[in-house]
């Protein structure tokens, strides 16, 4: 059950492309590389942080709109360029000195399965592989860069109690 496993998340890592983006990758003729981003999202990313879960990234591929994106919503924890994630999130988590259970992990292909396999909360997208959503305890409604990373926040958030509060500040 996802909300059980949820309330103990402290960590939660993102893929981008396909999770914080649509999955499409935008070159310019000069090889400049361009990601959509969506802004639900984002606010989503720093009401889970203002929340008191630490937020990161690991992404295989390399690209300065990632580190510019990151250092927009204060995401301290950038991995890029890695070919084994799972090596990665190890290493996050003893930087941050956290167990695997306290541990969220949000992904959308296969190479993603050795690090959600690994946590205490995987979460995928619906354009996700067959074999990717097996083993996901959570599968969004929306889609990857169309507000699947907000719905993942806010399914934590839920759990824990601590959305209505990081909500109310606009109600006031």
């Amino acid at each position: 059950m996802p909300i059980s496993r949820a309330k103990l998340i402290r960590l939660m890592v993102f893929d981008v492309d396909g999770v914080m983006t649509d999955g499409g990758l935008y070159l310019s003729d000069s090889g400049d590389e361009f990601k959509r981003f969506n802004s639900l999202d984002g606010h989503g990313l720093k009401m889970l942080k203002a929340s008191g879960v630490e937020v990161a990234i690991i992404t295989g591929r390399t690209s300065r709109c990632v580190e510019a994106r990151a250092k927009n919503l204060g995401i301290a924890y950038v991995y890029q360029g890695v070919e084994h994630k799972l090596e990665a999130m190890v290493d996050l988590l003893d930087r941050l000195k956290l167990s695997r259970d306290a541990a969220a992990y949000m992904g959308d292909d296969v190479v993603d399965l050795t690090v959600m396999r690994h946590v205490g909360l995987s979460i995928s997208v619906p354009a996700s592989p067959q074999l990717v959503r097996e083993h996901s305890d959570y599968v969004t409604q929306r889609n990857g860069g169309h507000g699947a990373v907000r719905e993942a926040c806010e399914l934590v958030m839920s759990a824990q109690g601590t959305l209505d509060a990081q909500l109310a500040q606009y109600l006031k």
